[in-house]
């Protein structure tokens, strides 16, 4: 019998609504979520576990989404990075994708936008 692995996920994200909203969104999927609140966490976070899905939120303190998406792109090439902002501006989707996201969601998030791109990265 095969055993079952859920999946890991960051979400990198310096506001706790927008994460609770997010972390209550992906539970359905029984994923393994962590938490980083700023672009230096989100690198430290993915150094020291296996994580299979970031949702990477673009303008943070310290580190904002495009450094560490840039830092986490060099390390993970095939770690899959989904870009989050308020700012859904055409040229942030083409400097998120430059950095090396994979693809991108404006917020205010929708759940079903956010659980297929999910499927799109994860096979679950």
């Amino acid at each position: 019998m095969e055993e079952k692995t859920y999946p890991s996920i960051l979400i990198a994200e310096d506001v706790e609504s927008n994460f609770l909203y997010l972390k209550a969104v992906l539970s359905k999927l029984n994923a393994t979520i962590y938490w980083a609140k700023n672009g230096i966490e989100a690198v430290e976070i993915c150094e020291n576990n296996s994580i299979d899905l970031v949702f990477m939120d673009l303008q943070m303190p310290e580190m904002n989404g495009y450094e560490a998406t840039e830092i986490l792109k060099k390390k993970f090439p095939m770690l899959p990075i989904v870009a989050q902002t308020a700012f859904a501006m055409s040229d942030d989707r083409e400097k998120a994708l430059d950095a090396g996201c994979d693809d991108y969601l404006a917020k205010p998030i929708k759940s079903k936008d956010l659980l297929s791109v999910v499927e799109k990265f994860i096979k679950l």
